[in-house]
């Protein structure tokens, strides 16, 4: 099971994020999957329509999003990732003109996988510090 599941959370990355594969969430994410910690710290995003909501706005900030993942580690249903994004902010999706800055964000994810699905998973990225310095190249 462990060998699956690190192979479902390789395929959220590559296809979810780095092909925009909007129906790659419907076939990945449970319709009762959590989403907590994007894209606010606190966020919890309900199903796939919640989170297809939230990709949208960020591949609009960010549409040469490319995340490489890290490290995946995993022990029966849960999966560990250490990943890392790097991107451009060339759209106005986030409520930010677009700066043209260069980013790099680093991060992990932590998920709980069942019958090839993400049920619950967990984000940690410094993702408001690099708003932040985005809307204060705006200003």
């Amino acid at each position: 099971m462990s060998d699956s599941n690190k192979q479902l959370a390789r395929r959220w990355f590559e296809e979810v994020w780095n092909k925009q594969d909007e129906e790659a969430i419907d076939a990945m994410f449970s319709a009762v999957g959590k989403c907590h910690g994007f894209p606010e710290p606190d966020s919890v995003l309900e199903g796939p329509d919640d989170f297809k909501i939230i990709h949208r706005s960020f591949i609009g900030a960010f549409p040469d999003l490319h995340i490489e993942v890290e490290d995946v580690i995993a022990e029966g249903d849960k999966v560990a990732i250490r990943w890392t994004a790097t991107m451009t902010h060339l759209g106005d999706h986030l409520g930010i003109p677009p700066s043209l800055k260069q980013a790099r964000l680093a991060g992990s994810s932590f998920l709980i996988i069942k019958n090839s699905h993400i049920i619950e998973g967990w984000n940690f990225m410094e993702l408001q510090g690099l708003l932040k310095s985005l809307k204060d190249s705006a200003d």
